[in-house]
């Protein structure tokens, strides 16, 4: 445990884990709470504001070494980490709830209005629109809620109030030989190219899938990039 400064001390939140008539505590960077839910797997001394174990954060107190190494079986700062993340509590300050709150709200409203699609007219909802349909129907995000669930809920909330479903699109892609490559990498931003080939006269088609949402936003970036020969035309 080398006491590395990963992560602003002021900006950490408190695991704690009472074991043994013991008390240990980590101090955490709040984002990995949320990587954390989403099942991804993170080395989490990498998200320690200090490589660590605490008996008490605020007094900078530590715990004997053996009572650790008896707790926990290990030395590993990451295995104590999880164990005390997954057997203990969070401990978070009322800006810091509201800032994850905050931000995970936006990332659910991001998310529907790039998949989503009003199913009477084929386009998205825009962005205010979903804002809006979810303060009405009372929306409430959990900082430590699973992403999926939280869009299950909201699109839950959502169905009695707007006509909406989530669904992809194909579309087909025409583009200027010369136009392919600065295009590129927004084609795979935004999808995965099912088929392409080449015509005679050096033009790329391509047949590429991808939600119904972003469609109207990927044909003005490409319109953009092209001076407008691009053409982009939905085939379902």
């Amino acid at each position: 445990m080398n006491g590395v400064q990963m992560v602003n001390l002021d900006d950490a939140i408190v695991a704690r884990l009472e074991s043994h008539g013991e008390t240990f505590e980590i101090l955490l960077d709040p984002a990995v709470m949320d990587i954390l839910k989403q099942g991804k797997t993170v080395d989490l001394a990498e998200y320690m504001a200090v490589e660590e174990v605490f008996k008490n954060s605020n007094k900078g107190t530590r715990p004997a070494e053996d009572k650790i190494k008896e707790v926990f079986g290990t030395d590993n700062i990451s295995q104590i980490a999880k164990r005390i993340i997954e057997k203990g509590e969070i401990q978070i300050t009322t800006e810091q709830r509201k800032e994850m709150l905050d931000a995970k709200r936006q990332r659910v409203i991001t998310y529907i209005a790039a998949n989503a699609i009003n199913p009477q007219t084929k386009l998205p909802h825009p962005h205010v629109r979903i804002e809006l349909a979810l303060e009405e129907a009372k929306f409430h995000v959990d900082p430590f809620k699973p992403f999926d669930k939280e869009i299950e809920e909201a699109m839950k909330l959502l169905r009695p109030l707007l006509p909406i479903r989530f669904e992809k699109s194909k579309v087909a892609i025409k583009l200027k030989g010369e136009d392919y490559g600065r295009c590129f990498d927004d084609l795979v931003h935004y999808g995965m190219v099912d088929k392409e080939e080449w015509t005679s006269d050096g033009q790329w088609i391509g047949l590429m899938e991808l939600p119904a949402g972003l469609v109207p936003e990927m044909t003005e970036k490409l319109k953009n990039k092209t001076k407008g020969t691009a053409s982009v035309k939905l085939i379902n």
